[in-house]
């Protein structure tokens, strides 16, 4: 059998009208310093080095749709991030430019859209191994 090569996941990236202004949304929202930026790129990421957010600019970038209908650019991913206060949490995202969406299918959770559209979401663990349901 042959052997697979190794894989890492090094960052997942989000199209945007303009790389650089979502990805300062980002930074302020996580922490997370500039690893790289370049004309329609930008990279952040964790201080450990572990996988961060890539941005870049599409210019044809169309506002992804949360919940689905039946047309419109549908979301395809959304990202969960893990808070210790789901409150604070949200006052601080929706001070940055977020926007809080009208559902709201969990009490652990809260979706929320980034400056853009992305819709993501912060979660409060509740339990042992607690991870957000993929209601959104």
């Amino acid at each position: 059998m042959e052997s697979l090569p190794r894989y890492t996941l090094s960052a997942t990236t989000l199209d945007a009208p303009n790389a650089h202004e979502l990805a300062r949304f980002y930074r302020a929202l996580l922490g997370w310093p500039t690893k790289k930026e370049e004309p329609g790129w930008a990279e952040i990421a964790p201080p450990d080095g572990t996988a961060g957010l890539s941005f870049q600019t599409e210019p044809r970038f169309t506002r992804p749709r949360w919940p689905t209908g039946p047309s419109g650019q549908q979301m395809m991913m959304h990202l969960d991030i893990e808070v210790d206060d789901l409150t604070a949490g949200v006052e601080h995202a929706l001070a940055l430019g977020a926007t809080l969406a009208d559902l709201q299918p969990q009490d652990d959770v809260r979706v929320l859209y980034d400056p853009v559209g992305h819709p993501f979401c912060l979660w409060v663990p509740t339990g042992p191994g607690a991870r957000p349901a993929s209601d959104t």
